[in-house]
């Protein structure tokens, strides 16, 4: 099963892009979405598939931890 995680934007260098997931900061792809720095994005396997904004994000997070809970 693959998961597509959602971070926020912190910098961007042309179609890369520093991603804040949590306190963890990653090199993200975002060749195929139009996004700035503050915005959110889903992650899948390195490339962001999709913007969104924080209260979206925010839902998504908030399932993962009760996920993270029942484990």
């Amino acid at each position: 099963m693959c998961v597509a995680y959602p971070g926020r934007v912190m910098e961007i260098d042309e179609r890369t892009a520093k991603v804040d997931f949590r306190g963890n900061v990653v090199g993200v792809n975002i060749g195929v979405v139009d996004v700035r720095v503050g915005d959110y994005v889903l992650v899948h396997a390195g490339m962001a598939i999709e913007a969104m904004n924080e209260e979206k994000a925010s839902e998504i997070l908030k399932i993962f931890g009760e996920i993270e809970d029942l484990i």
